[in-house]
């Protein structure tokens, strides 16, 4: 597994990992919006925060990571299912806790209400801080 940094003209591709990936939670709260879930994604897009993950070359997914005053904001991570459990998100996980050691900074993250996400990062060592009505939000103290 490898990552490399977007670049801008990736945008609209990444855009539908992050609807493909999120597709399946959303339609389970009936909230799926084919637009506004990749619209959202594009409104806040950065390439120089955003990391494209590669398994065997192949595009399977995508994290972001904002460096924040006083935290690491890791505001999307998506692997494709066919990519799952290949222990792409737990790379990526690893690769943040240890940025966040070396700058002594938390990272926080909110996760979808529902979305298998949800468990995959208090497996990892997140902690909830609170939620609101569609998101439930986790810290990572190191």
């Amino acid at each position: 597994m490898d990552w490399i940094q977007a670049k801008p003209e990736d945008a609209i591709e990444l855009a539908e990992i992050r609807a493909a990936a999120m597709r399946p939670s959303l339609e389970e709260l009936g909230r799926y919006d084919a637009q506004r879930v990749r619209k959202r994604f594009l409104d806040t897009y950065v390439a120089a925060e955003t990391f494209k993950i590669l398994h065997q070359g192949t595009l399977a997914g995508l994290f972001v990571l904002r460096n924040k005053v006083d935290h690491l904001y890791l505001d999307h991570l998506y692997v494709l299912a066919e990519y799952q459990n290949l222990r792409l998100g737990k790379a990526v996980i690893e690769h943040i806790t240890g940025k966040a050691k070396a700058l002594q900074l938390p990272v926080k993250l909110g996760a979808l209400r529902g979305s298998p996400a949800n468990a995959f990062y208090v497996k990892h060592g997140f902690i909830q801080t609170h939620e609101d009505e569609f998101d439930i939000y986790y810290e990572l103290r190191v």
